[in-house]
């Protein structure tokens, strides 16, 4: 893989590629060792055991968003094929747009140039109720079992893990206290852990979410498990402030910058077709072929040409998920078109291609526009990682600060170093 597609796969913000090099890569070993180093001003013993939490939690999270829901999902469409259908239909197919997409119309209109993908779509017509319940379980599954994890079960995990080791950071100090009247790590003042114990519409939205739609609801559920876990009320309010902090950078103020940075430079295309000399040959030579408006009549009318199955419009339409099509170069009748992404697609297209035309110098033109459309996607990056793994904490080491007058971990630290927040 090289530079410019990494750089295209991470600046992608409805994938999962950002999320794993920012949290993963970078937030991750960040917070671990912010979240030492502001504990270590009062305990070494307490910044160890709050590190160490974090370590735990953050990367078995991380394991449960990248592999767990991705495995529920799988089982879940394993299932459903077993029940002769295809998880590959798109319930929006069932509100006909007239003369433009539908489960009738596309069974009409596909039925002698894709006749396997019609035959799903005949059995999910068929069975219209059962499919509906069956992709509902599917969501249900792969967002509340990785909740379930993550939100509850988890944190007890780790609270009873620490329990342990507390009992013998007290007992270490205990034995101190031989030398020295003087303990904050005493009986009774940590929590205890015998505290820790294990005690319609939305339905066609849901079954299409793409994996980061997926994570930002789990990471929502997980967020409510978090503070309905913990361990005193300073830790719910510090949690909180975390875990709303947490959901805003991570799947919205990426999109914003991504926004904001593509105005600042007039830049809109990815830079893999930036990249590519074929793209800049076409526009040069006034070859590229595009749908002549970006309405759904037009953009569909295109697509299942098949003459221009070759084309670059529909090879990079594909690569960025805006149409699915099958071996044989025709539109899979099952996927639903989000006609307004494709119509954006193709302006955004003819628009650098106008402007590119004007330019004094093409080839220079090109190569800025790759350049700078990789410096935002980078910049991207750099900046909501920053945002989540320094300013973040620090934002929520303040607020700790404020609300308990400590700066030790609320859910960790001796009950003397904390004030109640009122």
């Amino acid at each position: 893989m090289t530079i410019t597609n990494i750089i295209s796969a991470i600046g992608n913000n409805s994938s999962v590629y950002p999320l794993i090099v920012r949290d993963c890569g970078i937030e991750v070993p960040t917070k671990i060792i912010l979240t030492y180093d502001q504990n270590k001003k009062e305990s070494k013993g307490i910044a160890y055991l709050a590190a160490r939490e974090r370590f735990l939690d953050e990367y078995a999270t991380s394991a449960v968003w990248l592999g767990g829901i991705p495995l529920v999902g799988w089982i879940c469409d394993k299932y459903i094929k077993t029940r002769g259908l295809n998880p590959k239909v798109n319930l929006k197919l069932f509100k006909e747009e007239e003369g433009i997409q539908g489960i009738d119309y596309n069974i009409k209109k596909f039925k002698d140039i894709a006749p396997d993908a019609v035959k799903d779509l005949l059995k999910a017509k068929e069975n219209k109720k059962l499919y509906e319940k069956l992709l509902a379980g599917k969501f249900v599954a792969s967002t509340t079992i990785p909740i379930l994890f993550m939100g509850f079960i988890l944190p007890k995990l780790i609270f009873a893990s620490s329990a342990r080791k507390i009992e013998n950071l007290r007992k270490k100090e205990a034995e101190k206290k031989k030398t020295s009247p003087v303990s904050f790590l005493q009986k009774d003042r940590f929590y205890k852990s015998k505290d820790v114990n294990f005690t319609g519409y939305w339905i066609p939205r849901a079954a299409n979410f793409s994996a980061q739609d997926k994570m930002a609801v789990t990471d929502g559920g997980y967020a409510i498990g978090r503070v309905a876990t913990a361990r005193n009320k300073n830790e719910r309010y510090d949690l909180s402030f975390k875990m709303a902090g947490m959901m805003f950078l991570n799947f919205v103020a990426p999109k914003w910058i991504e926004k904001g940075l593509n105005k600042l430079t007039g830049v809109e295309l990815d830079p893999v077709m930036l990249a590519d000399k074929e793209f800049s040959k076409q526009i040069k030579e006034g070859t590229l072929k595009l749908p002549s408006a970006a309405s759904a009549e037009e953009l569909l009318k295109f697509i299942d040409n098949t003459e221009n199955k070759d084309t670059l419009f529909i090879k990079y339409a594909k690569k960025f998920d805006k149409i699915k099509m099958l071996d044989n170069g025709v539109r899979d009748p099952r996927e639903y078109v989000d006609i307004k992404k494709l119509g954006k697609f193709r302006n955004d297209i003819e628009e650098f291609a106008k402007k590119a035309l004007k330019t004094n110098d093409f080839n220079g033109y090109l190569k800025q526009a790759r350049i700078a459309k990789s410096a935002n996607i980078l910049t991207n990056v750099a900046l909501s990682s920053f945002l989540l793994a320094y300013v973040l904490p620090k934002a929520q080491f303040a607020f700790r600060k404020l609300i308990t007058g400590s700066d030790l971990e609320p859910g960790l630290a001796p009950a003397e170093k904390i004030v109640d927040a009122k």
